[in-house]
């Protein structure tokens, strides 16, 4: 029982849930890069090449002829399928460029925290001292603490 209560913990936890959506999200966004690799980057490529479809590009180890990739793999013969491969590594740089481009743009967007200050107004002479200063360098007025206000002036 307590495995079980573990378990639940487990799963109910932010980080699980979030793992759990960008999955699914990868997994429909892979299928968005192969169509647009498949079915928009590969065409014109091919076309630029003389009409080559890189997926049925391969190399017969069988020594028999024939006629397509589809042919060698029906009758069992081994093939080396350079093609598939071609497309994958295209695939590979068409994922790399958008999460590139998309990491960037949130990187631009994404409000970044202000650094923590390094120097502090001296609350007697005004003058700018280290913030981990206890003693004015300027008027030599010894600080107050953060919460404290300052008791006298010079």
């Amino acid at each position: 029982m307590k495995v079980v209560n573990e378990f639940k913990k487990f799963l109910a936890r932010g980080n699980v849930i979030d793992l759990a959506v960008a999955v699914i999200i990868g997994a429909a966004f892979g299928q968005i890069v192969n169509s647009l690799v498949k079915d928009i980057v590969m065409p014109p490529i091919g076309l630029l090449l003389g009409k080559v479809d890189f997926s049925s590009l391969y190399l017969n180890l069988s020594g028999h002829a024939y006629s397509s990739l589809a042919a060698a793999q029906k009758a069992g013969a081994p093939t080396i399928n350079y093609g598939i491969f071609i497309n994958h590594v295209i695939n590979f740089l068409i994922i790399s460029v958008v999460i590139f481009f998309a990491i960037r743009v949130l990187n631009k967007t994404t409000l970044k925290k202000p650094a923590a200050p390094s120097s502090k107004t001296c609350p007697y002479c005004f003058s700018s001292i280290p913030v981990k200063a206890t003693k004015c360098a300027h008027c030599t007025a010894d600080l107050p603490n953060e919460e404290q206000q300052p008791a006298h002036t010079h």
